[in-house]
């Protein structure tokens, strides 16, 4: 007969993993191929445009407006995004929402850099849309992260997730119990699936253009689906 604990184990584990490997693999993939296919532009790590801004500012450079205008978009997501959920009654279908809506602002962020595509130059209109699109999606992904998925740290930002990944090796070192090893892999995998997201993204794009980002798509229809039938959790 199997091993029953050792089932139980893995299935805990694949449970504290599942949902942010996934995230985290499509908040790297995604702000990975903006990065390089839009002159630089991140679509998640929205302060990396504010410090590349300030760099073309004073060394110059093209794409300046682009950068800076990333801010006030993704603040006035945010804040539509907020403003819908504090409306909302029923959380989880409210965050089924929200991933379906991230699911199609990638959508329109594909087919703009399909459509766009060659992109030549870093100040051009075209940069700028698709790009915005990119960062919507993922802005509505960290305003749902703060607010409906407090569990999982936020999935499209790694230095605050790097932090913890360090305390709780720490902890585990100190004390080997169960809540440490939960805490450390959840941690981990929230690091390691960006830093796959990233690479996959990358090696992707090399090959597919813009349709590298359709398989980023399908894990965010699922959590949708999850969350409509109470299944992903917001705990």
């Amino acid at each position: 007969m199997p091993d029953t604990s050792m089932q139980q184990e893995k299935q805990s584990t694949w449970a504290i993993c599942r949902d942010p490997v996934l995230l985290t693999m499509v908040g790297g993939a995604i702000d990975t191929i903006g990065f390089i296919a839009l002159f630089g532009f991140f679509t998640a790590h929205v302060t990396g445009n504010l410090v590349l801004a300030g760099a073309a500012w004073i060394k110059g450079g093209s794409g300046l407006w682009i950068k800076l205008a990333a801010i006030p978009l993704f603040i006035l997501t945010v804040v539509i995004t907020k403003l819908l959920i504090d409306r909302s009654q029923v959380k989880h279908k409210t965050l089924s929402y929200l991933f379906l809506f991230e699911a199609i602002f990638l959508c329109a962020f594909m087919v703009a850099g399909l459509y766009f595509e060659p992109f030549k130059n870093p100040d051009a209109l075209t940069v700028a849309v698709t790009g915005g699109l990119g960062l919507i999606a993922l802005a509505i992904r960290n305003t749902s992260s703060k607010t409906l998925i407090k569990n999982i740290s936020p999935s499209t930002m790694m230095t605050g997730n790097t932090t913890q990944l360090g305390i709780d090796i720490a902890n585990l070192l100190k004390n080997n119990n169960a809540a440490n090893r939960a805490s450390f892999l959840k941690s981990a995998s929230i690091v390691i699936g960006f830093v796959i997201g990233a690479f996959l993204g990358a090696v992707l794009y090399v090959y597919f253009d813009f349709w590298s980002v359709a398989p980023f798509i399908l894990p965010i229809l699922y959590f949708s689906y999850l969350a409509s039938q109470q299944k992903f959790n917001q705990a």
